[in-house]
C-alpha cells in the first residue's frame, strides 16, 4: 500500500490543522494507521495510533486532548485533526501502516509499521 500525507501548513499558535491520508494500492480495513512525526534536530517520534476498526486510539502525552485521530475506511484515508497547536508540535508529520492480523496491540515503534508515505511539514509559530 502507498501512504500519501497532506494537510500541513504555516499557522499560528492556538491554530488548528487536519493532516490527512489517502492510501492507494490496498484496502486500508486490514490496517493499523498511525502518525509520527520529526521535529528538526531531534528523533522520529510516535504521536497517534489507531487500531483497523477505529475503535481503539492512542496519543502520545503532549498531544493527547489536542490531537484526535480518524479513520474513513470506505474512503481509504486517516485524518489528524490537531487544534491549539503549539510550536513545539513543529514537524514533518509521516502517516504510516502495519497490518492487523495478528497484531492485537497498538505500537508506538516506528519499525513496527512498513509503509510510510512522505511526510508533510507542520510549521507553528509563536
Amino acid at each position: 500500500v502507498q501512504l500519501q500525507a497532506s494537510g500541513g501548513g504555516l499557522v499560528q499558535a492556538g491554530d488548528s490543522l487536519t493532516l490527512s491520508c489517502a492510501a492507494t494500492g490496498g484496502d486500508i480495513s486490514i490496517l493499523d494507521m498511525a502518525w509520527f512525526r520529526r521535529a528538526p534536530g531531534k528523533e522520529r517520534e510516535f504521536v497517534s495510533f489507531i487500531k483497523w476498526s477505529g475503535s481503539r486510539t492512542y496519543y502520545r502525552d503532549s498531544v493527547r486532548g489536542r490531537f484526535t485521530i480518524s479513520r474513513d475506511n470506505a474512503k481509504n484515508t486517516v485524518s489528524l485533526q490537531m487544534n491549539s497547536l503549539k510550536p513545539e508540535d513543529t514537524a514533518v508529520y509521516y502517516c504510516a501502516a502495519r497490518y492487523a492480523r495478528n497484531n492485537q496491540y497498538y505500537s508506538e515503534r516506528p519499525e513496527d509499521f512498513s509503509s510510510w508515505g512522505q511526510g508533510t511539514q507542520v510549521t507553528v509559530s509563536s
